[in-house]
């Protein structure tokens, strides 16, 4: 990734010195800061406002183990567990999902995580554990920016709307034949069939007051209260948004390496060009709030 400037942070003075912003709106790489020591020395609210404001925080050479990982989650806040359908990684650390290329955890498709429940995930925070020699990058896009990249008169309009959010098409087989009709607990209830849920299309990030075109090729099916030919267009717009490349950061991972990003304001994508090698990455995420529209 190429660095744009290096600016403090006046609202995170725990961090100020360390950050390299990379991109004008978004995405930042956090210098000489060992994440073990956040999370001892209880800085996690820091790193959680750092987070809001940056979207994306990359953090190079970290010692960080499994333990570390969940006690750096519970440093910036409550963890869900691994993921509504998905086992975690050990019975020792439920909250841990482990993205195993050989079990099919690969994520190549525009998501945000978990937008198929109500109350999705505020933020996830991924390590690498196991990496092929080559490919296997992680992008980023700002869905702020893409919010802010539409018309006036289509922002307007997106303001309005309710889209359909369905997790079935990646894990309706996998809770049958994996989990036996049976998944985890998410938010008191245990999970024993995908809902399709309603989530705004403009999401209002609820520390910051900013708007998020709050939408995904992954788990968004269509667009509520209008007719099918309507929500395949819209969509095709917001998609097409979503994706430019002037909203995207890319991180090419390296040993020690750790990403923090803010689901309520960007969508991922996983590259899957390393062919048979195998890739693991383990993941905990931040118990979020139900997202919230203009309307609201």
């Amino acid at each position: 990734m190429t660095a744009v400037q290096i600016a403090p942070t006046a609202s995170d003075p725990t961090f100020e010195t360390h950050v390299e912003r990379l991109l004008p709106t978004f995405a930042a790489r956090v210098h000489d800061v060992d994440l073990r020591e956040v999370a001892a020395a209880g800085e996690g609210a820091g790193l959680r406002a750092l987070l809001a404001r940056h979207k994306v925080l990359f953090f190079s050479d970290q010692a960080i183990d499994i333990d570390a990982q969940v006690a750096l989650g519970l440093a910036m806040g409550e963890l869900t567990v691994s993921h509504p359908v998905v086992a975690g990684a050990t019975n020792d650390h439920p909250e841990v999902y482990a993205l195993d290329s050989y079990d099919g955890g690969r994520s190549d498709i525009w998501h945000t995580d978990v937008t198929f429940m109500p109350r999705p995930p505020m933020a996830s925070i991924l390590r690498a554990v196991k990496l092929p020699d080559v490919g296997g990058n992680t992008n980023w896009v700002d869905l702020e920016a893409a919010y802010e990249s539409l018309t006036p008169t289509v922002r307007e309009l997106a303001d309005q709307l309710e889209a359909e959010h369905d997790g079935s098409r990646e894990f309706a087989e996998y809770l049958e034949k994996r989990r036996g009709g049976e998944g985890n607990d998410w938010d008191g209830e245990k999970v024993r069939q995908l809902v399709p849920v309603r989530q705004p299309v403009v999401r209002v990030h609820p520390e910051t007051g900013r708007r998020s075109l709050f939408v995904n090729p992954g788990f968004t099916t269509r667009i509520l209260d209008v007719s099918d030919a309507e929500s395949r267009g819209l969509l095709d717009i917001f998609f097409a948004h979503l994706t430019k490349p002037e909203h995207l950061v890319r991180h090419r991972w390296s040993a020690g390496d750790v990403v923090m990003w803010d689901n309520r304001s960007t969508a991922h994508y996983a590259d899957f060009n390393y062919g048979d090698v195998q890739r693991v990455m383990h993941r905990v995420t931040l118990r979020g709030d139900i997202p919230v529209g203009p309307r609201s």
